[in-house]
């Protein structure tokens, strides 16, 4: 992606998100050397902040994603069973643009539909391999009911609704009728290494530096 088209994806974002009556916290206006300076360490290191994606595909508005991340904790309480093992995100899916097939290792995860436009969702079960299994249908809780979603069935999110995916359960999602603000409440996150496609595509953009970054982004980090 060209560093000029993520400075314009950011700006349409929050205007999107505040159209919502959502304020972002104080550092998602801080400027690149504030993000570099040691005040912003935990910043940094949890990981938190600006993420514009395309999977380094180049061609965002058929497959990208972009996100906020407002809160994360630390991986190492994980292991402890106690403190911080929460985060949360703020993700907008733009109408038919595809976050593409992909599970978590360790990370479950609540996808809410914010408001704006549908969220649909793909969903299949992992075989004992990791791959996926288009054969067995799947049980996921959503809003406190569980449902069934037989393979190949989709599942659309009105405004308000949300599915609960634990690890292994593989996804793809994108919007219909509108933009979507998504809130993802999760276990603590690390995009580094809890996400496994089933393309052989990065997480994280390739950026062009064709102008000065208004702000950094996670993968600047």
């Amino acid at each position: 992606m060209k560093r000029s088209d993520i400075n314009r994806v950011k700006t349409d974002a929050q205007a999107f998100i505040q159209s919502f009556g959502f304020i972002l916290p104080p550092f998602a206006n801080w400027s690149p050397d504030q993000m570099r300076s040691a005040k912003a360490d935990t910043i940094r290191a949890r990981g938190l902040g600006w993420d514009i994606t395309d999977y380094g595909q180049g061609k965002f508005d058929e497959l990208g994603l972009f996100l906020f991340t407002l809160r994360n904790g630390d991986e190492n309480d994980l292991s402890h069973g106690r403190g911080m093992l929460y985060a949360e995100k703020l993700l907008i899916s733009r109408d038919k643009q595809l976050s593409p097939m992909h599970r978590h290792i360790v990370k479950a995860e609540d996808i809410i539909n914010r408001g704006g436009g549908d969220l649909v969702m793909e969903i299949y079960a992992s075989n004992l391999d990791g791959s996926i299994d288009r054969d067995t249908p799947v049980v996921v809780p959503s809003d406190g009911c569980d449902i069934t979603i037989t393979p190949g069935e989709l599942l659309r999110l009105k405004p308000g609704e949300s599915v609960t995916l634990m690890p292994g359960i593989w996804h793809a999602f994108w919007a219909e009728r509108g933009d979507c603000l998504i809130g993802e409440v999760s276990t603590v996150n690390d995009d580094r290494t809890d996400n496994v496609f089933e393309q052989p595509i990065p997480r994280f953009a390739t950026i062009e530096e064709d102008t000065e970054a208004e702000f950094l982004l996670v993968a600047d980090y």
